[in-house]
């Protein structure tokens, strides 16, 4: 797959832009217009499928007033899951950066920790701490309610998703310019000041892409607001979908759902680009840390709640149904066989994934045009669409065009590797344009074809770059619920949906060995990468 051999300039033409680059090899090309078009024309069918019913019907369903009520419950919980995120992650990665408090190491790693538990997981932690029968009462006796609703899908959302927020907001204030808060307070700024209209400012761009990848996930969430019984639109989407014959409405409100997650993806744009212009140019100079001084009093009990809330909860309820209040030994021995079955499906969906990013990456870092920026931006709406929505237009597609795939292993396969397309890209077109074009023409010089060249050449210097994509997209696979409770064949089931179902029926010390075990696998993934970071 090499891709020098042709000679691509399509900035020298005169006129206007070509919208298709000269010169673009066919096993380029052909994969990476399948890729678009899988994306593509399941969403476009959606939207027919949608509109399939009559106009007296299409107005009932648009203006029900159940509609208007599931756009007020996904905001609502979408602003409180941005709201305590960034209550949690601020402080942080604050703390962590611009202060002399000790074990920043650890604590970075704590705070990337909570990535290893999904939401659902922590979903069944929180309803697992409440009840009659819950952890808490068997343990010292005290029964509180149990944390259901709005406040616990909020709350469980927030424990996973804000190290997201962390991560951004810790590598912005690294980077930081000591000279712009020096500036301001030689001009007299108080400290105050100097935050809201100098620091404030340089870390949007941060927020907004921590609240963005916050938001898309809550949008798109179907665990933990189904077991928290918060209905949500991606919660409707599926009792619509699964318990009522007309299916029209399901697709209305799947076509809602995008509809918002689009909005949210263009504010975001223009804001950044915004706050963007706003940053200036310079040498950079590293903060001087901060003395915590009688501060420290209130950092730690916060840390320690922090961790105790995202860490020692679930570790805690799991250690309870697993060792105090153990499910029957036949449990134990259906773990591997459930961990097995869901890796051979997200193995093949990774690679999937990779072997469509690599021509999609040589489309767009070798042959530059309008056309391979639409390619590129197509692979990124996958990961930028709620999962069900995706789901739901795979399943209209496919009964119409291919009712073989419906409920297969192939049709879950492709879809996983659909919605992950994004994370598999990205760390192949970062190797990619690392790599030289010259290397590659000298190769051909030296007498070695397209496919010598890319097998000596080329891969060796992507190989990191796609085993990182592979490695992504496989962990993400291992722990995705919405788009495999939809498709998955029957009687197919993988650790997250056993937890999950399990779970929802109450069997709490049942699902217990199922959630440890995708507990511990993510937490080796999440180890994985922060060892490569430290790398």
């Amino acid at each position: 797959m090499n891709p020098t051999r042709y000679t691509a300039t399509p900035h020298r033409t005169r006129g206007l832009p070509r919208l298709l680059p000269r010169g673009v090899p066919l096993h380029i090309l052909l994969p990476s217009l399948i890729a678009a078009g899988m994306m593509l024309v399941p969403l476009a069918y959606l939207g027919l499928r949608a509109f399939e019913a009559d106009s007296a019907t299409l107005v009932d369903l648009v203006f029900r007033p159940r509609n208007l009520q599931l756009l007020i419950n996904t905001l609502s919980l979408a602003a409180g899951v941005v709201a305590l995120t960034t209550l949690m992650a601020f402080p942080l990665a604050w703390l962590v950066t611009r202060t002399d408090i000790r074990f920043k190491k650890t604590l970075t790693i704590l705070g990337v920790i909570p990535l290893a538990v999904p939401g659902y997981v922590m979903a069944y932690a929180l309803i697992g701490l409440g009840g009659n029968y819950g952890v808490l009462a068997q343990l010292t006796g005290l029964q509180l309610p149990r944390l259901q609703g709005y406040w616990g899908a909020t709350l469980a959302l927030s424990l996973y998703t804000f190290p997201y927020l962390f991560l951004n907001l810790r590598a912005a204030l690294a980077g930081l310019d000591g000279n712009l808060e020096e500036s301001a307070r030689s001009l007299g700024y108080t400290q105050g000041e100097i935050f809201r209209r100098v620091t404030l400012p340089h870390l949007m761009p941060a927020l907004m892409a921590g609240w963005l990848v916050i938001t898309l996930y809550v949008l798109g969430d179907f665990g933990a607001v189904a077991l928290m019984r918060y209905e949500a639109f991606s919660y409707a989407i599926y009792t619509q979908y699964s318990g009522a014959f007309d299916r029209v409405y399901a697709a209305w409100l799947a076509l809602m759902l995008l509809a918002l997650a689009a909005c949210f993806v263009m504010l975001d744009s223009l804001v950044v680009k915004r706050k963007l212009a706003r940053i200036g140019t310079g040498v950079a100079r590293p903060m001087t840390p901060q003395r915590l001084g009688r501060a420290r009093f209130l950092a730690w009990p916060y840390l320690v709640a922090l961790f105790t809330a995202s860490i020692g909860l679930p570790v805690m309820i799991l250690a309870y149904w697993l060792l105090l209040a153990p499910p029957d030994l036949s449990f134990f021995a259906r773990v591997p066989g459930t961990l097995l079955r869901s890796a051979g499906a997200a193995l093949p969906a990774a690679l999937l994934a990779a072997a469509f990013a690599l021509p999609i990456a040589f489309l767009t870092v070798r042959y530059r045009s309008p056309f391979a920026t639409l390619i590129e931006r197509s692979a990124y709406i996958g990961y930028a669409i709620p999962p069900l929505a995706l789901a739901l237009a795979m399943v209209f597609f496919s009964l119409r065009t291919a009712p073989f795939l419906y409920q297969t292993l192939a049709m879950l396969i492709i879809t996983w590797a659909m919605a992950s397309l994004a994370l598999a890209l990205g760390p192949i077109r970062s190797a990619l344009l690392q790599t030289r074009p010259s290397m590659e023409e000298a190769a051909q010089s030296l007498g070695h074809g397209p496919i010598s060249t890319f097998i000596h050449v080329i891969f060796p210097r992507l190989r990191r770059g796609i085993l990182a994509g592979v490695a992504l997209v496989f962990v993400l696979c291992m722990k995705e619920l919405p788009i495999t409770f939809l498709l998955a064949p029957t009687g197919y089931t993988t650790l997250a949906v056993t937890v999950f179902t399990r779970t929802s029926e109450g069997m709490l010390a049942e699902a217990a060995p199922f959630a440890a075990a995708i507990v511990v696998f993510s937490s080796l993934s999440v180890g994985l990468l922060l060892t490569k970071e430290g790398k």
